[in-house]
């Protein structure tokens, strides 16, 4: 049989017909595109297979179609290591390691690093405090300094900028990148370029060469300048390290950090109304769906969590949330460091909604539904029962607590 590959203007020519009632099949399926903000869309019509009924059936698990043995592969395939033994210049990344864990910004921080050091630089991340981060390595960080000590604990940017003048002194980087965010990088960075009496490039969200572009006039407006040492970066500057795996080799300051009295004391957290928190900005939302049956119990649970309420589409719907709490694609898109699903099935606009949270919990009768399948952690049951003894929990451990400190 001939190799050579035959051209079909019948397929042509209703490829060009939009009348033509084929026109539709012949087109190339798109999946994914880039959207007007830059996060790639998906479409989910796209996406399923045809059952024994005739009808279109999502499968999102992908075991119906070999999605679950190519995740099993891909797990399986080891990334190639990157290494510099000999680095010819370093590049410093200070993520803001909210909860002790890269967030997705500081990924994008870390791409960008990447993207400076090449193939002869290092990425040098500097880390204050304990840390729970276990993925330095896929992230991109060649060497990993952590500066240790409760000077560094809570709101504490004196004792901070002094000790990144100090790794200042002793690797010489070539440039320092800070996230341009309000958990703490963008007041960081700027203390720390006053004290190095240099200026930063703020709000960078693309680099070209030796030229840096940030955002300007509340977003609406592009600066372009030359490309300073000092970097504090937006969102998605950067693709995140995704095809190699790094060494994160431990290294240490060769001195001692003086200690200073500091003038700033930090007092503590204050108390915020959960209620209050913005659902794109909150760290834990408790969130219901049409599996809850007792609202007034829900509210109960939250309260005693102390976490914001989120709702699903269908909860909002029915009128036992307000529209500002909903989550999902058509809703609110939430970064959560833990999102908790009671009675949600898991449509698909909903965990697209939620595919940036850290630790998803699920509560649900039903141990097959989408969302049981996206949670690290699922319990199966009746929610009221589950949420009765988990208020009982949290009082029982708040009363503890008060036993011990009396």
């Amino acid at each position: 049989m001939s190799d050579i590959i035959r051209r079909d203007p019948r397929a042509e020519w209703i490829a060009r017909n939009r009348l033509h009632p084929l026109h539709a099949a012949m087109q190339p399926a798109q999946h994914s595109w880039m959207g007007p903000n830059g996060v790639v869309r998906k479409n989910v019509h796209g996406v399923g297979f045809i059952g024994p009924n005739g009808i279109k059936r999502i499968d999102r698990s992908g075991a119906q179609q070999g999605g679950a043995a190519k995740r099993s592969a891909a797990v399986e395939v080891q990334l190639p290591l990157h290494q510099v033994p000999a680095p010819a210049f370093y590049i410093n990344v200070v993520p803001d390691m909210v909860g002790g864990r890269l967030s997705s910004h500081d990924r994008d921080l870390l791409g960008l690093a990447r993207q400076l050091a090449g193939d002869d630089g290092a990425v040098l991340a500097v880390v204050f405090g304990e840390h729970k981060e276990s993925a330095f390595a896929t992230a991109g960080v060649d060497r990993l300094l952590v500066l240790e000590g409760h000077e560094f604990e809570g709101y504490s940017p004196e004792q901070r900028v002094q000790g990144l003048r100090a790794v200042d002194n002793q690797f010489n980087p070539r440039h320092w990148l800070l996230p341009d965010s309000r958990s703490g990088g963008g007041e960081l960075g700027r203390r720390f370029a006053a004290s190095l009496k240099e200026r930063p490039a703020t709000r960078v969200w693309q680099i070209k060469g030796e030229e840096c572009i940030g955002r300007a006039g509340a977003g609406q407006q592009d600066v372009a300048r030359p490309l300073p040492r000092l970097i504090l970066a937006a969102v998605e500057c950067a693709d995140p390290v995704s095809e190699t795996r790094h060494e994160v080799l431990p290294v240490e300051l060769s001195t001692t950090l003086a200690r200073s009295l500091p003038r700033i004391e930090d007092l503590g957290a204050v108390a915020v109304d959960p209620a209050a928190i913005p659902m794109a900005e909150a760290e834990f939302i408790f969130s219901g769906g049409n599996g809850v049956k007792d609202w007034a119990l829900f509210h109960q649970t939250a309260a005693a969590l102390g976490a914001t309420e989120g709702a699903s589409r269908v909860a909002v719907d029915d009128g036992f949330m307000a529209r500002d709490r909903q989550v999902g694609a058509s809703g609110t898109w939430v970064t959560a460091r833990v999102y908790v699903a009671v009675g949600i099935s898991g449509a698909i606009q909903h965990l697209q909604g939620i595919g940036a949270c850290d630790k998803v919990v699920a509560i649900n009768l039903d141990p097959g539904c989408d969302m049981i399948k996206r949670a690290d952690l699922s319990v199966i049951g009746e929610s009221a029962a589950i949420l009765q003894a988990l208020i009982d929990a949290v009082e029982a451990y708040r009363n503890g607590a008060k036993r011990d400190a009396a």
